[in-house]
């Protein structure tokens, strides 16, 4: 049976609908509720328009009840989950002190699971001062880390396009190049938008990384790799895909370049915080995480890692070593089989990042829209550009004897 355009994007839209509708139905947290509300009559709205064939309507319905109305009331009205203020204390320790993290912290809502680049999101919180509850609108919107997140998402988005080609027309049951401001109104982006957005920069980050290694930008690569590293330790999958990216693509010396960027660039943002605070870095960014601080983390979705730490010490070992044996797999079969366009790409990181929060000692369900997003977003931006991005990097010489898989390629890595 074959359905219609019109009737698959209106039943992706109500089905975007029933999701949102668990939130208010059975989250205890007030934001997630209200994201939950404002998102179902959002997504009615679009399947609405949908049907009645508006499909520009149905896109702004969707945006504006899943992104817009969830965000600014919770940002006007200081509500938010934890995330937010972790990431804006951090900041306003920066600016203090040059310090990120508490000091030996008491409670959870001390500890600071990022790294030191999360720490600049946080800062115009600290510039504009308040606290987010009797502060003029203005100054409750610009400090809101969660608009910084977002910013870093969009930003990053928007400059990865034009790498890949960018892609145009089409649409809600049209072309792939206007994909993308569903992704931003489908829940895995709008809700971490409205509720915390931490994830948000990493993922913008990642995008862009993988379309610079995939136009052979490896400079910009290095430099995107280095500011998701500095925001998590779970970028770093990102490294290896993209290396192996612009290795098969454009050559050893690229990725070479590519990885001691990347790896200069973290040491840079990361170290001097490592050195000052090393006891903190490591309990609070490392041990907190996997279960293993003083304050168990909330982090206690039933997710296979979670269940196994649960039974015990040998359990928690057990997960470790299954994730550290699924790591070892993804980076065999990047070895074996590295992928060659933006899209493969982004599936072989989105299933390593899938096999970590499954198997990590401590995690939640929403992690796992971090690599929904990424293959999405592959798919959104660079579907016109695959067949350019491949031949442009497998043509054949004469001296190459018609070898398949031989590149042509000048010196510095360019093509002809």
């Amino acid at each position: 049976m074959t359905f219609s355009p019109t009737a698959r994007w209106t039943t992706g839209w109500l089905s975007a609908a029933a999701w949102a509708l668990s939130f208010p139905l059975f989250s205890t947290l007030a934001p997630h509720r209200l994201w939950g509300w404002c998102a179902v009559a959002g997504y009615l709205g679009a399947a609405v328009a949908t049907a009645l064939g508006h499909r520009r309507a149905a896109l702004a319905a969707a945006l504006l009840g899943a992104v817009a109305v969830p965000l600014l009331w919770l940002v006007l009205t200081g509500q938010g989950q934890s995330e937010v203020t972790v990431v804006e204390r951090s900041g306003r320790l920066l600016l203090d002190s040059g310090r990120l993290y508490v000091d030996r912290p008491a409670h959870v809502e001390e500890y600071t699971p990022y790294l030191p680049g999360m720490a600049l999101l946080g800062i115009p919180r600290a510039l504009l001062g308040g606290d987010g509850g009797g502060d003029g609108w203005v100054v409750r919107l610009l400090g809101d880390a969660r608009i910084w997140c977002a910013a870093a998402l969009f930003g990053c988005l928007w400059a990865a396009r034009p790498l890949l080609g960018g892609g145009s027309g089409g649409g809600p049951g049209g072309g792939p190049g206007r994909l993308l401001p569903v992704l931003v109104a489908s829940p895995v982006v709008a809700l971490p938008l409205a509720v915390s957005g931490v994830d948000l920069p990493l993922a913008g980050l990642c995008c862009l990384a993988l379309a610079g290694a995939a136009s052979g930008r490896p400079v910009l690569t290095g430099a995107a790799l280095a500011g998701a590293c500095a925001l998590k330790w779970t970028a770093l999958p990102a490294v290896a895909v993209a290396v192996a990216l612009l290795a098969v693509l454009r050559g050893g010396r690229p990725a070479v370049r590519c990885a001691l960027v990347a790896a200069g660039g973290t040491a840079l943002l990361v170290l001097p915080a490592a050195l000052l605070q090393p006891a903190e870095v490591w309990s609070q960014v490392f041990a907190f995480p996997t279960g293993r601080a003083q304050v168990p983390t909330p982090a206690s979705s039933p997710l296979p890692g979670r269940l196994l730490a649960e039974l015990g010490p040998w359990g928690w070992y057990l997960a470790v070593g299954l994730l550290l044996s699924g790591g070892l797999a993804v980076a065999l079969s990047l070895l074996a089989r590295p992928p060659r366009t933006v899209v493969a790409a982004a599936d072989r990181l989105a299933l390593g990042l899938t096999l970590a929060f499954l198997l990590a000692p401590a995690g939640r369900f929403g992690y796992l829209a971090l690599p929904v997003m990424l293959s999405v977003w592959a798919r959104s931006v660079a579907v016109p550009g695959v067949s350019r991005v491949v031949t442009g990097s497998l043509r054949l010489r004469p001296s190459d004897g018609g070898r398949p898989g031989a590149r042509n390629e000048r010196p510095g890595g360019h093509f002809a």
